[in-house]
């Protein structure tokens, strides 16, 4: 029999449909779930909803359809397509008693239902409301509450509510007179003399230059016939901004820039070169340009985006109010978090040929959850040597001016950015404009390490030695981020976050050999990589010499060769051929960390700190020298450096859990700091390869250190969750349960712990351990010691009386 349902191209087999499932009756409805007379969830469409509701208020005792069910009826469903069976009245599926009337199809013009309506849908929201009723939603849970995206998903940073543009405008449109300068020669002008206001418009007393500090355009006035203006929003070293209405865009808000001041060449250079760049823009963390405009008088305007946001600097401002005019700076995982949003719109622009030139606080404006980049008036081409250069003092690079701008210079703006950000930067355009306090001066990051070293290369005097991308600067910034959250909040280490320059360590055990320190990626844009890539030669010997012939002796093919000579204890020949990469490029921090290694595995754990200490500041955001390093400060005489750098990495991420527990096991154990041992094991996850030997070393740590009842009975407890083998385990049992039994007999107090399950007494204690006994008798492949055993198992037995 052919199926009947709509569009079904099924065959009726054994009473069912073998392509949808449903009988050949049925109306292709499944009801959804509903609430009946009794308060159940139960099944039922919106109708059916609405029934039960009626139901309840005419009394308890009727059903669904306001028939009053047989408490004693039985048998199958009878509701189309339901496998249910009728118990005490009601479906046990679909809760429907058996005198409901089955819903009629939903269909719209005709149409067959989708697939997914014939299936039963738990009530959710608004259906679980009698009918007819209302109620308030309650506010998200911090779980399913949604996340902002500045913050990359590793901390949360609150958004900013939306501004009101007509709030914006500025009442006394008037340029501070701290701000007038002569657009020629630089000679304040404009300014109060004996308690007279300064003029707005007139000629500088020195070159006789016009200038003209006053709004061009009024409120009101139309420019180009197309745009309203509401009102001057605020003044800038290039111009006027105001606020304006588009008449052919359904009055959408708008921003007019224009020229402070007509006589300033520069700025009108700049004005044009702005134009040009941002026509060229195109980018959602970018501010957008709509037009180019003239008014009547001839003067020209570009028209952005409204952005309706507050500037990082207005946040600054904010905090600094709020918390009685002392300065409050953001805290350290806001502003990487602002920081490492933006940074894309650099990368745009480099990546066209662009520089941004003058990055602050003011010039990013956080707009609800995300960024925008403004004000390009200082955008100029990588290649420009003519054009005028805008920077801030305090924020531009220190060459700015002798050599020009490049992507190292915006780097450098955006590291002095992140520090005013997060800290009291005083001095910052004064003492320090061109240099960094001592990391001691920083009270609100003390701690922060990697943060201070992120800046410090971000910043460097030299630009070679700065990160020459934004996005390596992103990528190092993410990582800093993850470990100043995750030191915030200890043993909640991040799931692994994988590295683009390392692999993860492979130590799950407290042994530790070279071997096991992460390894470095390859470089696969280096030009002997695809060469390598395609080397099949396994023997050491044979490879070696393979490497040696290679087509070009790139950083790549000597670092491969450094691994095969380290492998066979050659530091010598390993340092030759760091030297050589070196010698090609003396920013290449691979070739140092191998140096590092090298002496690590010479157990020259002094002379390896120097080089993993070295990679730390070129890549302060990776865990990886991190980890060496703490190795290094372990078995060099550092403990307490190492202590720290352990738990950085235990709780930053997933994969450096394991070997940091266990060397911050290690160190505590040194100093018999039981508990500090215990708490340093307890990180490792019982997903971890590393748990059993976690667990192995906690009883271990507990017999050494432990000095009560109830940490022997602590460590035997850690033996049965070990899982390990069986003469193992009865070898810990003997030795735990005598120790155990020796401190009872030593003392008259009565047992308040319990071992292996009863009390800590002679009674209980004397079982277990001649159990222990026999059972480590029975692994001894040597006579003698087997028959010892057994001795020692009946010395402990109690004596009984016939």
């Amino acid at each position: 029999m052919k199926c009947t349902q709509p569009g079904c191209t099924g065959r009726i087999v054994d009473g069912y449909c073998d392509v949808c499932g449903m009988p050949p009756a049925a109306s292709g409805y499944r009801p959804p779930f509903a609430v009946d007379a009794a308060g159940t969830v139960s099944a039922g469409g919106p109708d059916v909803v609405a029934q039960a509701a009626a139901a309840a208020s005419a009394g308890p005792s009727r059903g669904v359809q306001g028939a009053a069910p047989s408490r004693h009826a039985s048998g199958p469903c009878p509701q189309p397509g339901c496998p249910g069976q009728i118990v005490d009245g009601y479906c046990d599926y679909c809760g429907n008693p058996p005198t409901a009337a089955p819903p009629p199809p939903s269909t719209v013009g005709g149409a067959a239902p989708a697939a997914s309506q014939t299936l039963a849908s738990a009530a959710i929201g608004s259906a679980l409301l009698p009918g007819g009723q209302t109620a308030k939603r309650p506010a998200a849970s911090a779980l399913h509450r949604p996340v902002t995206r500045i913050g990359a998903g590793i901390t949360t940073v609150p958004p900013a509510p939306l501004a009101d543009p007509t709030k914006q405008l500025m009442t006394d449109p008037v340029v501070p007179e701290d701000k007038r300068f002569c657009p020629n020669c630089g000679e304040p002008i404009g300014r109060s003399i004996d308690g007279q206001p300064g003029r707005l418009s007139g000629f500088c007393p020195k070159c006789q230059t016009a200038y003209n500090f006053k709004p061009t355009i009024k409120a009101g006035e139309l420019v180009a016939g197309q745009y309203e203006v509401a009102g001057a929003l605020a003044y800038g070293g290039m111009g006027w901004i105001y606020l304006a209405r588009d008449k052919n865009v359904s009055g959408r808000w708008v921003v007019l820039k224009g020229l402070l001041n007509a006589g300033d060449t520069d700025a009108k250079m700049a004005a044009l070169s702005e134009q040009e760049f941002m026509a060229q823009v195109e980018h959602p963390l970018i501010v957008e340009i709509y037009n180019f405009v003239s008014d009547a008088d001839g003067a020209r305007y570009i028209v952005m985006e409204y952005v309706p946001g507050v500037s990082l600097k207005d946040i600054l401002k904010r905090r600094q109010a709020d918390n009685g005019g002392a300065m409050n700076p953001l805290p350290v995982d806001w502003a990487l978090a602002y920081i490492i949003e933006i940074i894309p719109a650099f990368t745009y622009l480099h990546d066209r040929g662009l520089l941004y030139c003058d990055f602050k606080p003011d010039n990013v404006m956080q707009v609800g959850d995300s960024e925008k980049l403004i004000d390009l008036g200082g955008v100029r081409h990588v290649h420009d040597e003519t054009s005028p250069m805008y920077g801030t003092v305090g924020f531009q690079a220190p060459e700015l001016a002798a050599k020009g701008a490049s992507v190292p210079s915006d780097v450098y703006t955006i590291g002095r950015t992140l520090l005013v950000l997060c800290t009291e930067f005083r001095g910052y355009q004064g003492e320090f404009a061109t240099s960094l306090p001592p990391l001691a001066d920083l009270p609100q990051i003390t701690g922060q390490d990697s943060l201070y070293r992120l800046v410090l290369r971000a910043c460097a005097p030299n630009p070679d030695d700065r990160f020459q991308s934004a996005e390596e600067f992103r990528q190092q910034a993410l990582g800093v981020l993850r470990e100043v959250v995750g030191v915030r909040t200890p043993g909640a280490a991040f799931a692994s976050a994988p590295s683009p320059l390392f692999e993860p360590p492979t130590q799950t055990g407290d042994a530790f050999t070279w071997t096991q320190l992460p390894k470095l990626r390859p470089d696969t844009a280096d030009s002997g990589w695809d060469w390598l890539n395609r080397l099949t030669i396994n023997s050491p010997a044979e490879r070696l010499a393979a490497l040696r012939s290679a087509p070009e002796q790139t950083a790549e093919i000597l670092l491969e060769q450094a691994r095969i000579v380290l492998s066979a204890g050659d530091r010598v020949a390993s340092k030759r051929l760091t030297q050589a990469i070196l010698a090609q490029n003396p920013w290449d921090w691979r070739a140092i960390w191998m140096d590092g290694v090298a002496a690590l595995m010479a157990g020259d754990y002094v002379g390896a700190q120097p080089a993993f200490n070295a990679v730390y500041g070129q890549v302060p955001g990776e865990l990886a020298p991190k980890f060496a390093l703490a190795i290094a400060c372990e078995r060099g005489g550092q403990a307490a450096t190492a202590e720290q750098l352990y738990g950085v990495c235990a709780s930053t991420d997933a994969n450096y859990v394991t070997p940091s527990a266990f060397g911050l096991a290690r160190l505590r154990a040194a100093r018999s700091d039981l508990k500090g041992v215990l708490d340093a094991l307890n990180l490792v996850p019982s997903t971890s390869r590393g748990y059993t030997e976690s667990r192995r070393l906690r009883a271990q740590h507990l017999m050494a250190l432990g000095t009560s009842l109830a940490d022997l009975g602590a460590a035997l407890d850690a033996v049965a969750a070990a899982k390990l083998d069986a003469p193992t385990y009865a070898r810990y049992s003997v030795e735990i349960l005598s120790r155990a039994l020796d401190t009872v007999r030593a003392t008259k107090d009565a047992p308040t712990v319990s071992i292996g399950g009863l009390p800590a007494t002679d009674k209980a204690l004397r079982p277990q351990l001649e159990r222990a006994y026999r059972d480590l008798a029975a692994y001894q492949s040597d006579a003698g010691e087997r028959a010892r055993l057994i001795e020692q198992a009946n010395a402990t037995r109690r004596w009984s009386v016939l």
